[in-house]
């Protein structure tokens, strides 16, 4: 299947029971990766996600200086001093935000540059805010260049974080290794995705990081980073899809190893689920979705997990009642404008979706088949192949930017309906 071809998202009559086994998180992988490439000794990352945006981070690193040697999912980190690199970002959020402040530390000049789509996303916040660390970086958004020196001021800075809570997570991994270290505070719209920054606080601790964090300020203090040895967890978020076919076919599916407390956001389709008439029950580290004789609609503010957002979106269109999704204004700079998109996808096949100034009203209208464009947007992707599971004719177009975050999505999905390509 090339990367432009139109997937027929395949059509269940009954209901869907599968258990399906998910590689790890993206956000804990690039994270990890971060840490150990700055880190004091070399570390080993077990379970890792090999997916274009975690491979795209390994060759950013890599780039720079830093040993990588990845065995499938075992990832072995040796830290080098970082020096001049070309490092392409891809469509990754994590890459774009997250090594600008790491090439600070290299010595000459580091070049960045995406996809075409990546060009159009917002990094003034982050660049801004290295620059008044003490940076020297040319541009504001792809492709920029960062004159590294081999170590960066740090201090004190403040940044409006309301469009992606990458750009304080960005500044905090890098930071222990800045002079000063670096208090970020937050000042602006309401900042979303926190979970996702009290995932990165929690492994600078676990890499015996100093860290100080009140609602809307961080601390790090200037200091070694220890190497460790970690375990990847499954990708919560990545879950989401198969967990929703259950809800939307009446079915019943388990995937194992989901853990018991985490930071990872996807963790909270548990009780989207069950707001929305499923149930969920996590006994001996499985996790099982069972969904019911009725999906309903839901009001609910999504402004911490908005990566949930277009599977919610999917559920949504097929459920019986209708669904208010609020607080998730700051998708419209994801990787497409994802509440236009979801927008313009699901009334394409006969739904009714009204987008608002920060969500979406989604009424439930009898669906159509029809091509559902992916935006070059994995999530976006996924979405469509759950309505396709109660719609026949759905034809995903470039299914394969699943690959972003989940490589092989087609063949797990085939998997859990039992089907074959």
């Amino acid at each position: 299947m090339d990367g432009v071809s139109q997937w027929n998202a395949p059509t269940v009559d009954g209901p869907v029971r599968a258990t399906v086994e998910l590689p790890g998180s993206k956000s804990i992988t690039n994270r990890a990766l971060v840490l150990a490439a700055l880190a004091t000794g070399p570390s080993t990352l077990t379970g890792a996600l090999r997916s274009r945006d975690t491979d795209l981070m390994m060759a950013g690193l890599q780039a720079m200086g830093t040993g990588i040697d990845a065995n499938d999912t075992t990832v072995k980190v040796t830290p080098a001093p970082l020096h001049a690199a070309t490092v392409d970002c891809g469509l990754a959020g994590t890459v774009m935000r997250f090594l600008p402040p790491a090439a600070t530390l290299a010595t000459g000049v580091v070049a960045f540059d995406g996809d075409e789509h990546a060009r159009t996303r917002p990094l003034g916040t982050i660049l801004d805010a290295l620059r008044h660390l003490g940076a020297d970086i040319d541009g504001d958004a792809l492709p920029f260049a960062l004159r590294g020196t081999g170590k960066l001021r740090g201090g004190a800075v403040t940044i409006d974080a309301s469009g992606s809570s990458q750009f304080v997570s960005g500044l905090l991994l890098s930071a222990a290794r800045f002079e000063r270290g670096v208090t970020v505070t937050h000042r602006g719209g309401s900042l979303p995705s926190m979970p996702h920054i009290e995932m990165t606080v929690q492994m600078l601790h676990t890499s015996g990081v100093r860290v100080e964090a009140t609602d809307a300020s961080w601390t790090v203090a200037p200091g070694p980073i220890a190497a460790v040895d970690s375990s990847i967890e499954p990708d919560l978020s990545n879950a989401t899809p198969f967990l929703a076919a259950a809800a939307v076919t009446g079915g019943a599916v388990s995937v194992p190893r989901w853990p018991t407390t985490t930071t990872q956001p996807g963790d909270a389709i548990r009780d989207i689920l069950i707001r929305m008439g499923a149930r969920a029950d996590l006994r001996a580290g499985t996790l099982t979705v069972t969904g019911p004789d009725r999906l309903r609609g839901v009001d609910i503010d999504l402004h911490d997990v908005g990566e949930l957002t277009p599977t919610v979106a999917a559920l949504a269109a097929l459920a019986d009642t209708p669904t208010v999704l609020r607080g998730i204004a700051h998708l419209r700079g994801h990787e497409t404008d994802r509440l236009a998109a979801l927008r313009t996808e699901i009334n394409a096949l006969g739904g009714k979706v009204v987008e608002t100034d920060d969500g979406l009203q989604i009424t439930p209208a009898p669906l159509r088949g029809g091509v559902w464009n992916s935006y070059a947007d994995h999530r976006m992707a996924t979405a469509g192949a759950i309505l396709g599971l109660r719609v026949p004719g759905v034809l995903v177009d470039d299914v394969e930017t699943t690959a972003k975050t989940l490589p092989g999505f087609v063949g797990l999905w085939h998997g859990m309906l039992g089907v074959t390509a």
